[in-house]
């Protein structure tokens, strides 16, 4: 995965690349595609929600210029596997998932780890009582970030996730400076849709 997915592709950061080698994907997916983890797809997880490639994680990771002191929200996080790749790297991670049974296996591979805390909540309200944080990751593809998980950011906090737009999706990267906040895409690349983030759709005649 590494030599061929993730280092010809522009994930070079060597603190990313570490926690990609020793964390296990396989323990992050169902008994039944274990056998799968490492493809460079999209694995299922059930419930229409899957993990994201492998690919998207790393070039997230490495834009997000993570720290020793960052407090990270992490929005999305499935079955934690990318709450367990951040847990080695940052100081605390809130891991929000809305799906109970998702939340349920995720218990088991973030065992141990005393700088995550699960919480189970609609993806699209984040975890205000959490907040600020110094970076938010939606791990899948938004048609919009609500206002409110903006407003979770510290002033100068960095925001990472994908965008569709019509079906094409984007990775891209945004920073708070005062009451001023736009993504910028950075990256052509898969990553699943997170229906908690589609605009409402609205009536045309």
């Amino acid at each position: 995965m590494i030599e061929s997915q993730l280092r010809p592709s522009d994930v070079s950061d060597p603190v990313v690349i570490a926690a990609m080698a020793v964390t296990p994907r396989e323990d992050f997916v169902p008994a039944s595609h274990r056998a799968i983890a490492y493809i460079d797809r999209a694995v299922p997880l059930g419930g229409g929600r899957v993990l994201n490639p492998a690919l998207s994680t790393g070039l997230l990771l490495t834009r997000a210029e993570l720290s020793g002191d960052d407090k990270v929200l992490l929005i999305g996080s499935g079955t934690g596997y990318m709450a367990a790749l951040l847990a080695g790297i940052v100081a605390h991670v809130v891991a929000v998932e809305q799906d109970r049974a998702l939340v349920e296996q995720a218990s088991t591979g973030l065992a141990g780890l005393a700088n995550v805390t699960t919480v189970e909540s609609a993806l699209g309200e984040g975890h205000a009582a959490g907040a600020p944080y110094s970076l938010v990751i939606i791990d899948g593809a938004v048609e919009q970030v609500p206002d409110a998980i903006v407003a979770q950011l510290a002033d100068g906090g960095r925001l990472l996730t994908g965008l569709d737009e019509a079906g094409v999706t984007r990775l891209a990267a945004g920073r708070r400076q005062g009451g001023a906040f736009a993504l910028v895409p950075f990256a052509d690349t898969d990553i699943a849709p997170l229906a908690a983030f589609a605009r409402p759709k609205s009536y045309t005649f």
